[in-house]
């Protein structure tokens, strides 16, 4: 269901190349525009509802047990950068430059990882990475009763990134809006057959421990500090990181 609040002065070729573009991404996602309510206003808003039944194999928030292993897909921290560019906060170039900013205006939602990763038995905590990898990580922990130790050198950073960032960790661990998976497997699951498996990059990145609090590892070794409490974005507080 779309409906739209339309700002004066949009033409017809607007309205086209937008519900061509809607079509497309609804294609790919295998769901159907059904309707939806238009109204006038003085700004243009989009909103979108999706409906639909879970199958037998759900991933849940509340699933992690100590000793699991934390995985994530993909690369982190890219599109927070890209909406920094767009702001004119950081400068990048060439190719990284088009890079991060498409993975800002163009994420691409893990649809067939998240199907493949149901089908795991038992099936993994996991949640999307759309407010930052701390605070959606916060949501499995408080959920599932448990902590986590985060290796910060493992964490996926892109090429791009790093023209940008060098490695300073700041945008992985608080950036949002990539929607990559992060979930948490039973020991013994190799990088290489998640990764044929899901079909996009997969990376350990920690573990799962008894308690209520994330720990972050500085290169691999086991010295760790305790992780900002405040990280990510929270819509209660209308802040990001």
């Amino acid at each position: 269901m779309i409906n739209l609040a339309i700002r004066p002065g949009l033409d017809a070729r607007f309205f086209d190349r937008l519900y061509n573009g809607l079509a497309d991404a609804a294609t790919a996602a295998g769901v159907d525009i059904v309707g939806g309510n238009v109204t006038r206003a003085e700004a243009l808003a989009i909103t979108i509802a999706l409906f639909g039944e879970a199958r037998k194999s759900v991933l849940r928030r509340d699933a992690a047990h100590s000793g699991d292993d934390i995985f994530v897909t993909g690369t982190l921290g890219d599109a927070a950068i890209g909406w920094r560019i767009l702001a004119g906060e950081l400068k990048a170039r060439g190719s990284s430059r088009k890079f991060l900013v498409d993975r800002f205006l163009q994420p691409v939602a893990r649809l067939k990882a998240g199907q493949q990763l149901a089908q795991v038995n038992p099936a993994p905590a996991a949640i999307d990475i759309s407010d930052g990898l701390l605070q959606d990580l916060g949501h499995v922990l408080k959920r599932s009763g448990v902590g986590a130790e985060i290796e910060s050198a493992a964490i996926p950073l892109s090429s791009a990134y790093r023209d940008v960032m060098g490695d300073n960790f700041q945008f992985a661990l608080s950036g949002g809006e990539d929607y990559e998976l992060l979930f948490c497997l039973r020991p013994g699951r190799s990088e290489t057959a998640l990764t044929r498996r899901l079909g996009v990059p997969v990376r350990r990145i920690g573990q799962i421990v008894r308690g209520h609090r994330v720990t972050l590892i500085p290169g691999g070794g086991r010295a760790g500090v305790k992780a900002p409490r405040v990280t990510g974005w929270d819509q209660l507080r209308t802040r990001g990181a």
